[in-house]
């Protein structure tokens, strides 16, 4: 008799975790997209501006794509005039450590963000066309590796695709 008491308890522990549980993740991985971060900064027109670079990548992150930003060394002396390192700019961004890489002192950032871009088979949000890099990197010239963007009535605008820019 004191077995079924125990019984039913456990019977309804069990329903009650199991609409606890939390939602499962996707099982597939959020599309990834790199930010060339020295670029992006500068499309306001007024300087370098990391506001721009954190709208461009909170709208991407909000589109369900997984964003990394690469920025050359000198970003810092750009904003602050002080080295800045990943996590000083992911605090400034709002993003985390490892979604942040500063190229090393007297190496530009091109080449890290076109490797790891090839790399992860992910497209680069620049308004550079990479000219000085496309026999290493033939595949900046395919349709859709590089969007290209404006900052407009201070949001940003992408062009995903030969079709009208996106916010």
């Amino acid at each position: 008799m004191l077995l079924a008491p125990v019984v039913l308890l456990a019977v309804l522990l069990l329903a009650r975790a199991a609409f606890r549980r939390k939602p499962t993740r996707r099982s597939t991985p959020a599309p990834r997209i790199l930010i060339d971060g020295s670029n992006v900064m500068h499309w306001a027109g007024d300087g370098a501006d990391l506001a721009v670079v954190r709208s461009v990548a909170w709208a991407l992150t909000d589109h369900g794509y997984e964003v990394g930003v690469i920025f050359d060394a000198n970003v810092g002396y750009k904003i602050t005039d002080r080295y800045m390192n990943e996590a000083t700019l992911a605090g400034v961004l709002g993003l985390k450590d490892e979604q942040i890489m500063v190229s090393p002192k007297g190496q530009p950032a091109d080449g890290f963000l076109l490797q790891a871009a090839r790399d992860m088979d992910a497209p680069v949000v620049t308004n550079d066309r990479f000219r000085d890099w496309q026999d290493d990197f033939p595949e900046c010239a395919a349709p859709g590796r590089l969007i290209h963007g404006t900052w407009h009535d201070g949001a940003p605008q992408l062009r995903m695709s030969k079709g009208k820019p996106q916010t």
